[in-house]
């Protein structure tokens, strides 16, 4: 039995709240304080998500001119991003926890990506 569940359509319908709250959790939780990039890097990763997500070939893109294949990989790439910012950063406290947690969510939701049958369309 494969543990692997999260569906293109699941993905997609985490996509835009998961971008709006990587904009506004920064701010709502007071990050940055010590080091402002704290701050900026989920605000910017935020806006990015909501772009690719825009621009995803999947049901709830917009244009979907980017295979989803490159959208899964960019997640990839965010999740061990945020995971390596505070050491490479030296971001500490509540800054430190917040992207440790973002950063296993999205390699979580990344690892857990259920591929879709050959000829699927969705």
């Amino acid at each position: 039995m494969s543990l692997k569940f999260v569906t293109k359509s699941i993905h997609a319908y985490l996509d835009y709240p998961v971008a709006l709250t990587l904009m506004a959790a920064p701010f709502a939780l007071g990050l940055g304080a010590a080091n402002p990039l704290a701050l900026w890097l989920s605000v910017i990763t935020g806006a990015a998500a909501f772009v690719l997500t825009v621009l995803t070939d999947h049901h709830l893109g917009i244009f979907r001119v980017l295979p989803y294949s490159v959208h899964l990989a960019v997640d990839g790439a965010v999740g061990a991003t945020f995971l390596l910012a505070p050491m490479v950063f030296g971001f500490e406290g509540l800054d430190a926890y917040y992207y440790w947690v973002n950063g296993l969510a999205v390699a979580i939701v990344v690892g857990l990506h259920k591929p879709e049958p050959e000829g699927a369309t969705v």
